[in-house]
């Protein structure tokens, strides 16, 4: 085998490579839980985000959060209405999402977690009480 042979079954090999590396991302492309579909638009709207994160601050209005056994219940100070996102950083087909209003006189968000995975949860709370948007951003073991 000459040199020239050599040559061309190695260029042959590396393009086979970055072929097979091509493929495996567009597999991979919307499989990552760690990117947001809607990215750029985020940025965009940073604004109205971080004066909903002021707003629990300035009302001092951080929602009390308590993990049982099989639910999590989140208590607001307000009654409201709410947008939930429990984010799995290893999985997003596990991620929870729930919307609606808060139940009781006590204002109670409930979450059953018994189907849910143990671990490191992403916690993103966003809710509307007396005209005001107030968002809430907390990491939970389960």
């Amino acid at each position: 085998m000459n040199w020239g042979t050599k040559i061309v079954i190695g260029l042959v090999t590396f393009m086979l490579f970055i072929t097979s590396l091509v493929v495996y991302m567009f597999y991979v492309h919307g499989r990552d839980p760690l990117i947001e579909e809607n990215y750029y638009e985020k940025g965009i709207n940073y604004d109205t985000e971080y004066k909903a994160q002021q707003n629990v601050l300035n009302d001092d209005a951080k929602p009390k959060i308590t993990v049982s056994a099989g639910q999590i219940v989140i208590e607001i100070k307000d009654s409201a209405t709410y947008n939930l996102v429990l984010m799995r950083p290893s999985s997003s087909a596990d991620d929870v999402k729930l919307k609606g209003s808060t139940a009781g006189s006590s204002n109670f968000i409930v979450v059953d977690k018994t189907k849910m995975a143990k671990g490191l949860w992403f916690l993103n709370l966003q809710w509307r009480s007396a005209n005001k948007d107030y968002l809430y951003k907390n990491t939970i073991t389960l």
